[in-house]
């Protein structure tokens, strides 16, 4: 059962470990210009670790975990209130659908019948629209954990919203374990056939925003990517990644490589594109990449059953925002590992398909191990 405080909570903080008892807390975090009461949801596991998450967006604010030397560490990118998400928030912590990542000129087709969505990245369609389930309140719920604490999330997205056909009902759960895992369970389904691409747009910085990401080292399991245009659209064809700078199959650090001279560093100004994660989608989770923060010890590995996973660094950061603690996000502050389908699925028919029918059930699990390394 989630216990209810009546005092407002900030977004961000570290704890002690020791004042830590495993549960779930829900307090007051504001309310939306439209009158929406907010709350912060606090999941403690029995390790030490908490995660903050409102009903706004499904927003991770907050997510500490141990470090080397036993500190706890907020490794997530964020703000400190309500109202700093509501005005502005380039995705930070957010869920997002209905469909993440780009849609080639806002438009796609089903069965004959054309789908426009709006157009707000650069003539395309990005993460949902403009108002995207990042910018929803969704119910939240305990939910039943065998290894730790659950909550679930729940929304309608009615037929047509966001031009999307279908009502869509849509459950997210969150599970922290006791062995500091954070486990992403994923479930739609549709009385209309439609498209679905969820995904998770947390900002990680392993060693609590100390510096930038650039030392951080990364290795990702997957042999090719999603060669994209200049306005990051796919071109249709997958590009290995075999002697260029997106081979890391073995750690590499992200900055050693990120301002080569390579046309598709040029195109996302760093990286900002789809890797195709090796092995079969679906069924078990397996291993999409592994990050590790020499500063802090943190090292964090990321499992998925989807084919892809976007590799963003930050590159749209600019020093204009100022997030938690007062602290400014500079270009490359934080990366994301977006697990998902590859962008632009429903206007390329040799990728994985997105379409969900009625009595199909979407479904797709993320998982994010930290752990440290002394």
């Amino acid at each position: 059962m989630i216990s209810c405080s009546p005092q407002s909570e900030k977004g961000s903080g570290s704890e002690s470990r020791t004042e830590s008892t495993k549960g779930i807390t829900s307090t007051p975090f504001g309310t939306l210009k439209d009158g929406s009461k907010i709350s912060l949801y606090t999941l403690r596991n029995s390790n030490g670790a908490v995660v903050k998450v409102m009903n706004y967006g499904g927003i991770i604010t907050s997510f500490e975990v141990p470090d080397k030397n036993g500190n706890l560490v907020d490794v997530v990118l964020g703000y400190d209130s309500l109202a700093q998400y509501e005005k502005r928030n380039p995705f930070f912590g957010a869920l997002v659908g209905r469909y993440g990542n780009r849609i080639a000129n806002a438009k796609f087709s089903l069965d004959g019948v054309e789908y426009e969505l709006a157009k707000n990245n650069n003539g395309n369609h990005i993460h949902g629209g403009t108002k995207g389930f990042d910018k929803v309140v969704w119910a939240i719920e305990e939910a039943p954990s065998s290894d730790g604490v659950a909550i679930k999330l729940s929304y309608l997205s009615k037929d047509m919203e966001e031009g999307y056909p279908g009502n869509l009902n849509v459950e997210v759960t969150y599970t922290l374990t006791d062995d500091n895992a954070f486990q992403i369970d994923y479930k739609a389904t549709t009385d209309k056939k439609t498209i679905v691409n969820l995904t998770q747009h947390a900002y990680f910085n392993l060693n609590g925003n100390k510096s930038d990401v650039l030392n951080h080292e990364i290795s990702i399991n997957g042999d090719q990517l999603v060669a994209v245009n200049e306005a990051l659209i796919p071109k249709g064809e997958l590009m290995p990644v075999e002697d260029t700078p997106f081979d890391f199959r073995t750690p590499f650090r992200i900055g050693e490589r990120i301002d080569n001279d390579h046309e598709q560093l040029r195109f996302g100004k760093g990286y900002d594109h789809c890797w195709v994660i090796n092995g079969q989608p679906g069924g078990e989770a397996r291993p999409a990449a592994e990050v590790y923060d020499p500063m802090s010890g943190i090292e964090m590995t990321v499992y998925t059953t989807e084919p892809g996973m976007q590799f963003y660094t930050g590159n749209f950061l600019d020093g204009t925002i100022t997030g938690k603690n007062g602290v400014v996000y500079n270009k490359r502050s934080g990366f994301c590992l977006e697990t998902q389908h590859f962008p632009d699925s429903p206007n390329q028919s040799q990728f994985p398909s997105v379409v969900v029918s009625p009595g199909e059930t979407y479904t797709s699990r993320t998982i994010y191990q930290f752990g440290v390394r002394k």
